[in-house]
């Protein structure tokens, strides 16, 4: 997918292709966590761009496009020289080259337009609102619309709706909703039930910089503090092929939530006040319902929050908003040209407890109604070398720890190095520190990783991590380690052309059936190869080539998956066609193949191929207007294995998958 900012801005509109930003940043996707969220918020963080004259160093790292030293080199031309005239006087920064410049361009603006105009000018007369409608449909039936008991029968239609609105002006102002319906899902009206129309909801309300109010968040957000143990969401990736830029977190405070993840934000109010030059003081508080299974009738608990978001038929809808959930914070930050620093404390409470079953891996699962942390973060820049360090606490637990360093060693050597330690008994419900694991509990470990650009064509990005498990963990049930390192190659000898060569392999333990020892612990090695080749054949025409492999063994046995894909895209002037044709062969679904799929503006295909099959897709936008854009997508699975497919409420009979989307966009 390809994104049209509109923006005031004084240069040609640029096209942003979201298929290389996620083969530069997220590298794989072999893991089952939330890359959709991942994709929202990253593509919201560049459908409304930064303005390089108020930017600041998070901002910009935010991006992760520019190194540490790239940025601290605009940041101290910008206090010498004053503010940019345009984009294109970056070309006089120290270490900005032609390559940096180019990536920048897209995602950043000059921003000329006044600011003495009110607010309600501002809104009105403002570029950046757009209006989305989606349908979604797949045309086979699951047996979960088909099942003749009434309570595992979804009760809704089978389409899947969604509506967004969003007006905002970065650094300003923004507000906006968001709603959709799942398929299976209802749209009633029962406000008795936290339901008006559709099943999901969310809105928001943002003002900032209003002299010392720097921001304020009423409705949905999320927020990111220190390196995210304790106030963490998707931003900063971690490991990738960029093993450099993404490791460290930026310190970005509130911002507005637009995903449809029916779990992993807040609801309430949030705010950011400047004290003095150096000292912010941060505050939130969120008042939401959760989904959980509820379990007890005299003293009743629950043992997680269920995060799918789907309310189809009577057991699911049961288990919507069934908890409540309490969340409060205050941040004090000092903040001037070199140290970024400050406490957390964080408070949690349930409407009742949790408590999980004991089994022989979640014995230092929390257990309670209320969960208290606190943490003190900890950022120093000096020249070309950036330290970052975060420690926090559970009351009732333990620690979490984590350190690093990012450095620019020479203009084209870039390096990190972190170390991390979290322990089995430290809670962070909304942490997302750089790991191994999807939380971040129970996990040691160490990170190595740089990227050296050997000319103007070639580059090189690799890393090692070496990590352990000081408790048992899901499907291992001793302690453990392992081991990850990857190996990139990027060749690009024209803007036109770019290829990669890709190698990754992760060893983890796991546990092996064996009838004599249930708790058997083997070695498994994941290995994975990439070749890619992205190139324009003509300028209208562009096409990319790709072979995914990969083998996976355990306790003697190897298996292996394959994947071969071609894309093609087609620029028609008002038509864009974008089209794929993909076989994959895998032997289970440890060697499942993840590949990014180009999707309507907003939206994200990343389908797990396992077993043998054909995928296809095509996929047509036209622009009627400048203010009107209209999407068509038609994708096609085909197993030439499987007599069915899915499981469970989600099974499909037969061998073929259908999937219809159809998008309207209103540009205002």
């Amino acid at each position: 997918m390809c994104l049209t900012l509109a923006n005031a801005q004084d240069y040609p509109r640029e096209r942003i292709d979201l298929s290389k930003l996620t083969d530069n940043i997220l590298t794989w996707q072999d893991e089952d966590i939330g890359y959709e969220e991942i994709y929202e918020n990253y593509v919201q963080l560049y459908a409304n761009p930064i303005d390089l004259n108020t930017a600041s160093f998070d901002d910009l790292h935010l991006i992760n496009i520019l190194t540490d030293n790239q940025i601290n080199q605009l940041l101290e031309y910008r206090k010498e020289n004053g503010a940019l005239l345009s984009v294109y006087e970056l070309q006089s920064v120290p270490g900005f080259d032609l390559q940096a410049i180019q990536n920048l361009i897209p995602f950043v603006i000059i921003n000329k337009t006044t600011t003495s105009h009110s607010i309600l000018d501002r809104i009105t007369n403002n570029r950046n609102s757009y209006l989305i409608w989606r349908y979604e449909k797949t045309l086979e039936s699951s047996d979960g619309f088909n099942t003749p008991n009434p309570e595992q029968r979804f009760k809704g239609s089978p389409d899947k709706l969604y509506l967004r609105f969003r007006n905002s002006r970065p650094n300003d102002y923004s507000f906006g909703l968001t709603a959709e319906k799942d398929a299976g899902e209802q749209l009633l009206w029962r406000p008795g039930s936290n339901q008006y129309g559709s099943d999901f909801l969310s809105y928001h309300l943002q003002l900032s910089n209003k002299r010392k109010l720097k921001t304020l968040v009423l409705g949905d957000y999320q927020c990111q503090f220190g390196q995210g143990l304790i106030l963490g969401n998707t931003f900063g990736l971690g490991k990738g092929g960029e093993p450099v830029i993404t490791t460290r977190k930026s310190n970005i405070g509130f911002l507005p939530y637009t995903s449809v993840n029916e779990a992993n934000y807040m609801r309430g109010i949030a705010t950011t006040y400047q004290l003095s030059n150096n000292i912010f003081v941060s505050a939130m508080y969120s008042n939401t319902y959760r989904d959980a299974s509820v379990d007890g009738d005299e003293v009743p608990t629950f043992s997680s929050i269920n995060i799918t978001g789907l309310h189809r038929n009577e057991k699911e809808i049961q288990n919507r908003k069934q908890v409540k959930e309490q969340v409060s914070a205050g941040i004090i930050n000092y903040r001037n040209k070199t140290i970024d620093a400050g406490i957390i404390f964080q408070k949690i409470n349930f409407s009742i407890p949790i408590s999980k079953d004991a089994n022989a891996y979640n014995q230092h699962t929390f257990k309670g109604d209320e969960n208290i942390n606190t943490s003190f973060f900890f950022n120093y820049t000096t020249q070309n070398f950036n330290f970052f360090s975060e420690a926090a606490k559970s009351l009732d637990g333990g620690l979490g720890i984590i350190t690093g360093a990012l450095a620019s060693l020479h203009e084209d050597l870039d390096m990190a190095l972190i170390y991390r330690k979290y322990d089995p008994d430290f809670y962070p419900f909304y942490g997302n520190g750089f790991s191994e694991s999807t939380i971040t509990q129970n996990e040691n470990g160490f990170y190595w990783g740089f990227k050296y650009r050997l000319d103007r064509k070639y580059s090189i990005a690799a890393y090692a991590d070496l990590f352990s498990f000081p408790w048992n963990r899901y499907r291992v049930y001793k302690p453990s380690n392992g081991h990850e390192y990857l190996l990139r190659i990027n060749y690009q000898p024209t803007k036109k052309v770019l290829a990669f060569i890709q190698f990754r392999q992760e060893t983890k333990m796991r546990n092996v059936a064996d009838q004599q020892n249930l708790y058997s612990i083997g070695t498994g090695i994941k290995r994975n190869l990439w070749i890619n080749t992205d190139y324009y054949v003509t300028p209208k025409v562009r096409m990319k080539t790709r072979a995914q492999f990969s083998t996976y063994s355990l306790d003697n046995e190897i298996t292996k998956g394959i994947a071969l894909v071609q894309d093609l895209q087609i620029d028609l002037g008002k038509l864009e066609v974008s089209a794929r044709h993909a076989l994959f062969d895998t032997d289970n679904y440890d060697n499942r193949q993840y590949i990014y799929e180009n999707d309507v503006w907003l939206a994200y295909s990343l389908p797990a191929l396992e077993g043998t099959g054909i995928r296809n897709y095509i996929m047509l936008e036209y622009k009627v207007s400048k203010w009107l854009s209209l999407w068509l997508r038609f994708a096609k699975t085909r197993y030439s294995n499987k007599d069915e497919i899915g499981s469970g409420i989600q099974r499909i009979n037969g061998n073929t998958k259908n999937d219809i989307k159809l998008q309207a966009v209103l540009h205002f």
